[in-house]
């Protein structure tokens, strides 16, 4: 027997009048409460009463009376057992409880097995008595169920210690203990799988033991025994299933296909009106039948019950399995609980149903994103090959391409409609071929395709009912991601910020995977834009998203990485560029998609001439496979192999690399045109080609800046210093906001001189070399109080947006956030500062030097 001394102490410090231990067969109640009287029957008499399941042959009362003289209490000879009648009148129950009074020490009775008792006489009868004699009578009631005593009175009045199923469950202590009494040790994963399979159950627990009882490969089978092992079998059919009529063991059977089940799930099932009330008794009985969580009114079974009842039903009735997948399969489509429904309709192989569901509830999106590797992929992966149903080809068409099986797709596609022309037949369907078409299009980089059937499934949408579309945003952010990074590769990177920004501002938990790459792409395009700051936050918040979603390893930002290695180049932070570039690296595969391959290798060559290793920065752009980037990332590279020639002096292969482009007279292509032009001597030419590009307005910053630069470049060389200096300053001018110090860095060389005479131009390069840890101003002394928590960088920014007056819908569209985490923001930055309001935090800020 296995002591159990953190419930024998519960009893033991307990003072209530009365105690219930109540729960399942085999969990230990009567064994405990034995345990815990052994210790008193040396100090408190103790009256034991036994009750037989149907056993009405001696009155209560008479058991009662001769139980309490059986512990050695004086009885009164008036109140002999045969004087006790049934029912026994009120002048009994006065004189019993006035003989109690009088006892000189308590006296605990208890009734094991309570809950076989008829009637409730006898418990109001017992109320009675014990409402006038406590505290000399302690009561101690041992049952499967709650007995029909005012419980609840006990309970508010603090004279009721409980104790029930969930306290009864072994701990792993107990259970090694248990255990180890039968000769069997499990290892510590062995012995808490254990635990989880039979839920602490007591009964449960020796049963096993027994089991393994002389095996040395103890560790090995305890996983393969189940509740339908013939001692355990053996064990629920007599104290459990044998006591049921035939009706309720055939309900039982039914619903033993569902984990958890409501009362209408079970009379879909079932198809008994009667399961509410049912379950409500097995519940209240405890046969094993639990809520599956507090106050929840969805039911399940005990894992080893669950595992016999199913058993029994394969045994007994295979053919009821089907029909009976299939009424679960309905009731769950009908209320939207798409896995479900999909995973009995599989059970029943019941495939065109199952794929019915999918595309009826417009789940292709989560298929497309999870792929096999998901809960309602991994119940299609055995879907066959070949069925006669669109349905069934658009489902194995998604669980292909997110896989990696294009090609796939693509004939799974065809059985959908082998020609061309619009797609017909229900809207799901449609919707759901379009989406999957736009999604192989942008596998395969047809971005033409892509745009056009975009468009198409976009029309087709606005006709799904917001309820359907509601529940799948996903369909959405899919659709924007692809059209973003169709726009990006034909170099509409404007149009591409802007639909990536839209895709990114549906925050759905089931598209996280969608909306990381369109943060990460984006990230890259304000990078490249110039928008350094912006390229950081939101690589950062790819980075986030991939943490608090826990995105499996394979899946982890690596484009996001390579995005802040960008920003660091561009404010030429080399070691911090390297730092990220370590990380893509460790998770760059063959897999990797051509625009992050692309983007590394330029900002590894970027870093490279930084350090002056100019023939390796070289190399790399000169092996880098560009040619399936995107075409505003492909003429990047193109015109970094020109400005490396131009370094090492070769301008005119520089100028025959740039003559090469299909677009010549982009702003970007001009600058490092006019840069190649003065190295060879032409700067009248070079002034020719930049004229324009000063002259036009709303050009990304790093243009603005390098052809300012360049500018610099051509005065200096015609001795006209003031143009010079004046064009400097504005290169100047423009680079500190984002701190664009890589451009100013490598024609320094060329220019430093302008500077000795000139202190506001030496200012400004002061400013700007400072610009990435502050913005150079003096900071006023801190007289106010101590900032003791930091705020983080986003409340930093949301705290700017304040002092700038700015509404919250403002900084949250600035900060591509939702106004509810831009409120969150606002509440910690309150609370970190000790202000009560937006205006007292700002001033507080500015006092700590924060502003």
């Amino acid at each position: 027997m296995v002591t159990r001394p953190r419930l024998v102490d519960r009893l033991r410090r307990s003072d209530a009048p009365v105690t219930m231990v109540v729960g399942p067969p085999g969990s230990g109640k009567t064994q405990l409460v034995a345990s815990w009287v052994s210790e008193l029957t040396t100090t408190d008499p103790v009256a034991w009463i036994t009750l037989e399941d149907g056993d009405q042959t001696c009155p209560f009362w008479t058991m009662v009376v001769e139980a309490l003289r059986g512990a050695g209490l004086e009885i009164s000879r008036s109140l002999a057992s045969s004087s006790v009648t049934t029912p026994v009148d009120r002048s009994f129950l006065v004189r019993l409880a006035a003989e109690l009074t009088r006892l000189d020490r308590p006296a605990v009775l208890v009734l094991d097995g309570v809950c076989d008792l008829a009637g409730t006489r006898w418990a109001t009868e017992l109320e009675f008595v014990l409402r006038h004699t406590a505290p000399l009578l302690r009561l101690v009631l041992i049952g499967r169920w709650d007995p029909p005593l005012p419980t609840h009175r006990y309970r508010l009045a603090g004279r009721l210690l409980e104790i029930r199923s969930a306290d009864l469950a072994f701990t792993a202590k107990e259970a090694d203990k248990l255990l180890g009494l039968h000769g069997v040790h499990l290892s510590a994963p062995k012995l808490s799988s254990l635990l989880e399979h039979t839920e602490g159950w007591a009964a449960g627990l020796r049963l096993f033991a027994m089991a393994l009882q002389g095996r040395q490969d103890a560790d090995d089978v305890v996983d393969t025994i189940t509740g339908n092992e013939a001692t355990i079998a053996e064990y629920f059919f007599d104290e459990v299933l044998r006591t049921q009529p035939a009706h309720v063991r055939s309900f039982l059977l039914d619903i033993s296909i569902l984990d958890t089940f409501s009362a209408e799930l079970a009379e879909a099932v079932s198809g008994r009106a009667d399961a509410r009330g049912i379950l409500a008794d097995l519940e209240r009985r405890n046969a094993f039948v639990q809520p599956s969580a507090e106050f929840s009114a969805v039911y399940r079974f005990h894992r080893l019950f669950a595992e016999l009842l199913f058993a029994q039903l394969l045994c007994a009735a295979p053919e009821r399995l089907r029909p009976l997948h299939r009424r679960a399969a309905a009731w769950f489509a009908e209320r939207g609980q798409t896995v479900e429904a999909v995973s009995h309709a599989a059970k029943a192989a019941d495939w065109d149903t199952a794929a019915e569901v999918v595309i009826d509830h417009y789940a292709i999106g989560r298929l497309l994103i999870e792929g096999s590797a998901g809960r309602l992929g991994s119940v299609l992966r055995q879907l066959p090959a070949v069925r006669d149903s669109p349905q069934a080809a658009l489902v194995a068409g998604a669980l292909a391409l997110a896989d990696g099986a294009a090609d796939d797709c693509a004939r799974h596609l065809l059985r959908v409609r082998p020609g061309p022309g619009a797609p017909v037949g229900e809207l799901a369907v449609v919707v759901s071929e379009l989406v999957l078409r736009v999604l192989l299009a942008d596998a395969r980089g047809a971005e033409e395709q892509v745009l056009t059937c975009g468009s198409a499934a976009d029309e087709a949408l606005a006709q799904v009912p917001a309820d359907h579309l509601g529940r799948h945003p996903e369909l959405s952010v899919l659709l924007l991601a692809a059209k973003g990074r169709a726009q990006s590769h034909r170099g509409a990177i404007d149009a591409a910020a802007v639909t990536f920004t839209r895709a990114i501002a549906q925050e759905t938990p089931d598209a996280h995977i969608p909306r990381m790459a369109c943060l990460e792409h984006l990230s890259l395009i304000e990078a490249h834009r110039g928008r350094l700051g912006h390229a950081e936050r939101l690589a950062d918040e790819a980075i986030d998203l991939a943490e608090r979603c826990g995105v499996p390893a394979g899946r982890r930002p690596v484009t996001a990485h390579i995005a802040l290695a960008w920003v660091a180049m561009e404010r030429y932070d080399v070691d911090g560029a390297g730092h990220h570039l370590r990380i893509a690296d460790q998770r760059h595969g063959p897999g990797t998609a051509p625009l992050t391959t692309a983007a590394m290798a330029l900002v590894k060559s970027r870093r490279l001439q930084a350090r002056g290793e100019l023939r390796g920065a070289a190399k790399l752009l000169e092996d880098a496979d560009a040619g399936t980037a995107p075409f505003w990332l492909t003429r990047e590279i193109v015109l970094a192999r020109a400005r490396l020639l131009i370094t090492v002096g070769r301008p005119g292969e520089a100028l025959g690399l740039i003559d090469a482009l299909s677009a010549p007279d982009l702003p970007g292509v001009r600058v490092t045109q006019a840069a190649a032009l003065v190295a060879v001597g032409d700067a009248e030419r070079a002034r020719e080609v930049l004229r324009p590009v000063l002259a036009a307005v709303g050009l990304p910053s790093p243009v603005v800046v390098e052809s300012w630069l360049v500018m610099a470049t051509v005065a200096a060389h015609d001795g006209d210093v003031e143009q010079a200096r004046t064009a400097l300053g504005q290169a100047l001018r423009h680079a500190i906001p984002e701190a664009q110090r890589r451009s100013v860095h490598q024609v320094w060389a060329q220019l430093r001189r302008l500077l000795r005479d000139d202190d506001d131009l030496a200012e400004q390069h002061r400013v700007l070399q400072g610009a990435a840890r502050g913005d150079g101003r003096p900071r006023t002394p801190d007289t106010g109080p101590l900032l003791v928590e930091p705020l983080s960088r986003r409340e930093m920014e949301v705290l700017q947006g304040i002092a700038a007056m700015l509404p919250t819908e403002e900084i949250a569209a600035r900060l591509y956030v939702s106004i509810n985490t831009v409120k969150t923001h606002v509440r910690s930055i309150l609370r970190k500062l000790c202000a009560s309001r937006r205006n007292e935090a700002v001033r507080r800020a500015r006092s700590l030097g924060l502003l």
